[in-house]
C-alpha cells in the first residue's frame, strides 16, 4: 500500500471510500422524486449553490451523486408548524 493511501485512511473514514465505490448516479427524473422538487426548482437552487451539483456524463447528459443527495436531504431541517 502506498504512503498516500496509508495516510487518506487515517484521515477519512473507511466507510466513506466504500460509499464511494458503489455510489449510484441519478438522472433528474430520480432525483426529482427523491427530493419532490421540480426541475426549475433544482436548476435555480443549483445556480444559488443550495443544490449539489450533478456529474456531467456528456455534451448534454448529467446525473447526480446519490450520496451527495442522501447528504442533502440529510441537512435539510424539518418543517415546523
Amino acid at each position: 500500500m502506498a504512503v498516500a493511501e496509508i495516510k487518506k485512511m487515517d484521515i477519512v473514514p473507511q466507510s466513506v471510500f466504500a460509499q464511494r465505490d458503489h455510489d449510484r448516479l441519478l438522472r433528474r427524473p430520480e432525483v426529482e422524486n427523491l427530493t419532490g422538487l421540480s426541475r426549475s426548482t433544482i436548476y435555480d437552487w443549483m445556480k444559488r449553490g443550495d443544490f449539489p451539483q450533478p456529474v456531467k456524463l456528456g455534451a448534454r447528459l448529467v446525473a447526480w451523486r446519490e450520496s451527495d443527495i442522501v447528504v442533502w436531504l440529510q441537512s435539510r431541517e424539518p418543517r415546523t408548524k
